[in-house]
């Protein structure tokens, strides 16, 4: 059994922080999402993983490798453009080969991984497997319509959803699968959408089994998602200090990473502190990841995610936010007293 990984897409959701980094690595927990993807993959006995790339693929390449690190083998294959989910499986038929594939979503989290769930498709055996979560905004997914348990009608997006049940990005399918990604045509939005193959999976009488999962899944496109994410994985770690403390406040599940230092400051878990970061005379409060190289001085942060070798200064609190690779943020001392604000597109900046 194989694996495709979907890594392309443009992230429009998570501009502009997806302008310059691939959705799929934005850190949660200090670990880039496709990453913990890639590890439920290798848990489940699956090692031999296509990862569909498009326009960030030098930096997919850059963190994957050869996939040795996570005790799988890669295999790259590029799309030239976001045509859909459904195109995705399409060029990846020469890798996989006939065999029976797991599709996995790089921007996904389930809690629970997906071995229980590979080890049923291999058992059972059906043409396909999909995954379903209840949601509370099924309009922004697939939706799947069930009778008696059997699923009779997929659609992707419905402006009116007949359920809360939305595709989980994890599906399972065999060989029949390229008959329905060859015989569908693309969608209003001009891309081959997975719904309508395995809808045409559905209609020609393949055996198709819905699985409704229990635990938590995240599709991490949108920052509100993100930053849930974050809080939820935080909640799952274990206390560890790797790093050095000064003068300063440790309170519940806190992990400071190699090389960082916290000095005068109060952290309070559950958080996470980054190799070679600097905590001078600040606050990091409850569900805040700060990554790689990053220096907090005098600022207060809050349920936030802070991207590599950022600098924040002076900050009287910021909560609730994602912030950048690079960035700086300070209390400015010049005259006249104003705001002055460089940000990119896309960006989204609130002031009190």
């Amino acid at each position: 059994m194989k694996a495709l990984v979907l890594s392309g897409g443009k992230g429009t959701r998570l501009r502009p922080i997806t302008h310059t980094s691939a959705k799929q690595l934005v850190p949660v927990a200090n670990k880039p999402i496709l990453f913990y993807g890639l590890e439920a993959i290798a848990e489940s006995g699956i090692n031999d993983v296509g990862i569909i790339v498009g326009d960030t693929k030098n930096e997919i390449k850059s963190a994957v490798g050869d996939g040795s690190k996570f005790g799988i083998k890669v295999t790259y294959i590029e799309q030239e453009a976001p045509l859909g989910l459904a195109h995705a499986v399409k060029i990846a038929e020469d890798f996989i080969k006939g065999d029976e594939f797991v599709m996995y979503l790089g921007d996904n989290l389930i809690r629970d991984g997906i071995k229980a769930l590979v080890d049923e498709f291999r058992k059972e055996k059906p043409n396909s497997q999909i995954l379903l979560a209840r949601v509370p905004n099924p309009q922004q997914f697939g939706v799947a319509e069930l009778k008696d348990g059997k699923i009779v009608r997929l659609v992707e997006k419905p402006k009116q959803p007949k359920t809360d049940l939305a595709l989980v990005g994890v599906y399972m399918f065999d060989k029949n699968i390229f008959e329905a990604v060859n015989n569908i045509k693309p969608s209003w939005r001009g891309e081959l959408e997975i719904t309508d193959a395995i809808q045409y999976l559905v209609k020609k009488g393949y055996n198709v089994i819905p699985h409704i999962i229990s635990g938590w899944w995240k599709d991490t496109g949108k920052l509100e998602d993100m930053l849930e994410a974050n809080r939820i994985i935080l909640d799952t770690l274990r206390p560890c200090n790797s790093g050095a403390v000064e003068n300063s406040t440790i309170d519940g599940k806190v992990v400071i990473q190699k090389g960082a230092e916290v000095k005068n400051s109060t952290i309070r878990g559950p958080a996470i502190i980054g190799e070679n970061c600097k905590i001078l005379n600040s606050y990091i409060g409850p569900f805040t990841s700060v990554y790689f190289n990053t220096v907090v001085e005098n600022s207060e942060i809050e349920h936030s995610i802070i991207l590599e070798n950022s600098h924040i200064k002076d900050v009287r609190k910021i909560e609730d936010s994602l912030i950048g690779q690079n960035v700086e943020i300070f209390k400015s001392r010049k005259k006249p007293v104003a705001y002055r604000i460089m940000v990119g597109d896309s960006s989204k900046v609130e002031i009190i």
